[in-house]
């Protein structure tokens, strides 16, 4: 029998306003790993989030959330902890106060665990909210989702505004989260360095459409980046170029690996970055074709 996944989207359909909407998204996550949802500002990324979270109603399709149907009983929430990229608390909270405030609706709080987590990121507790900087706002949110013994942790552009130091020890927290194979976590991020240590799967969203979905390693072998001079990548036959950057000096575009070796031996051809991937498919004015991909661990 297999596994309960730590959520998965089908076929989720979710008008926004302003000409926006989700349309047809789908993807999944096993127990246990961390999936990056990739894509520019304005993808749908928080909109996706909103919707997997059960803060927005979606107009068809079926959400799964640690084993349960979205939206389902408000217990739910005890399970999943969020981490924005800005606090959700008032300011004018000493840190112990957050813990006063939050215990009475988690019935699982563990408030030496909190205590325990507030001296271990050097967080004061009797610091106000508002006083503190974007790395220790973070700290605080993730000290709150592991003192409630959260099963999923979602991130949704947690290191936007950070420094390498803090966003390395936003790294360290989630590997020490992971070490219990019973969690797992969704990071949103346009920042893809992020996921180069701890993403096991990626989904790429743009425009309100998932383009690819799957383990890391397959999408990085799904793309190449080509690059050419001026007057090369034209004319193709059978090959799909993906968000085509031209300039006097040459071309760079993102291509199937399957389609790569149609190219003219002139041009170079090399392996992407996440990055690359999602820079390319931002540019991208139609969507890409969807492919469908394994949903196994990521090796």
């Amino acid at each position: 029998m297999p596994e309960t996944p730590a959520f998965a989207l089908r076929g989720v359909n979710c008008a926004v306003g302003n000409g926006f909407a989700l349309r047809d998204v789908g993807f999944e996550l096993p127990t246990g790993y961390v999936m990056g949802l990739i894509g520019a500002n304005g993808a749908g990324k928080t909109t996706t989030i909103r919707c997997l979270l059960g803060m927005r109603g979606i107009d068809s399709g079926e959400i799964e959330l640690l084993g349960r149907r979205v939206p389902g009983s408000v217990s739910l929430r005890q399970d999943v902890g969020v981490v924005l990229d800005h606090t959700y608390f008032v300011g004018e909270w000493r840190l112990a106060e957050v813990e006063r405030t939050l215990r009475p609706f988690y019935d699982r709080w563990d408030g030496a665990r909190y205590r325990q987590l507030l001296d271990e990121f050097g967080l004061d507790p009797k610091a106000r909210v508002k006083n503190l900087s974007r790395g220790m706002a973070m700290k605080l949110m993730i000290a709150v989702a592991l003192s409630h013994r959260a099963r999923l942790l979602v991130f949704d552009e947690p290191t936007s505004g950070l420094d390498p130091v803090a966003r390395a020890e936003l790294v360290g927290i989630i590997g020490d989260f992971l070490l219990d194979e019973g969690h797992s976590v969704l990071f949103s991020t346009h920042i893809t360095a992020d996921l180069d240590r701890i993403g096991d799967f990626v989904t790429l969203i743009h425009d309100g459409r998932v383009v690819d979905t799957g383990p890391k390693d397959e999408i990085l072998d799904a793309y190449r980046v080509v690059r050419g001079g001026p007057d090369e990548l034209t004319d193709l036959i059978g090959v799909e170029l993906i968000g085509a950057r031209r300039s006097p000096a040459g071309v760079e575009a993102l291509v199937r690996t399957d389609e790569a070796g149609l190219l003219d031996g002139r041009v170079l051809v090399e392996a992407p970055t996440l990055e690359e991937i999602a820079i390319h498919i931002g540019l991208s004015s139609a969507r890409p074709a969807l492919r469908t991909r394994t949903r196994g661990a990521a090796a």
